[in-house]
Formats: C-alpha cells, structure tokens, sequence
C-alpha cells in the first residue's frame, strides 16, 4: 500500500475518532444535566421536608428580658456576676433573666 492509497483510510480512522469523541462529549453533557436536575430536585423536596416539620418560628435570640435594677454595683462587676452565674450553671445568658443585683454591705 502507498502513502496516497493510505490517506482515505487515515482520514477515515480519523473521522470516526472524532466522531466517537463527540458522541462522548454528548452523553456526558446529558449525564451532567440530569444529575443536576435530580439534585436540584432532591434539594427542593428536602427543602419543602424542612419547612413543613420545621413548627417553631426562631426569631432570633431575645437579647432583654426587662430592665435590669442595679443597687451598690457598677456594670462592669454586674456584667461579671452575670457572666459567673451563667458559667457556673451551664445555662446560656441569653435564657437568663437577671431582675436585679445587689452588693451586700
């Protein structure tokens, strides 16, 4: 065989190479968009699971509780004694409800 006789077939060999690899590059575009359908699929079920068993409203931590009546203690040391109080309990300070300090004389 020559070098002219081998050029059709090259050419062909070549054809279906490409060919092949974009069918390829087609079915991994198809693969990759109904994976990211069924993602998004999954996520919007769990997000409609997640609102409907999710009953308690959080708006926030509430951050007061009332007024707060200091007798012979400055704030520093009151913010101390609250910071203690809560340490020592294990309860966070923001379920804690201090109605007043006083220092004993």
């Amino acid at each position: 065989m020559t070098v002219i006789q081998s050029i059709p077939y090259a050419l062909f060999c070549m054809a279906v190479v490409f060919l092949v690899l974009i069918i390829l590059c087609i079915i991994i575009k198809l693969f990759s968009l109904i994976i990211d359908f069924l993602a998004k699929r999954s996520n919007n079920k769990q997000k409609a699971i997640d609102s409907t068993n999710n009953t308690e409203i959080d708006n926030g931590p509430e951050l007061s509780c009332g007024e707060l009546k200091l007798y012979n203690v400055d704030e520093p040391t009151a913010a101390m004694i609250m910071a203690i109080v809560s340490d020592e309990s294990g309860i966070p300070l923001d379920q804690l409800c201090f109605k007043s300090i006083k220092a004993k004389q």
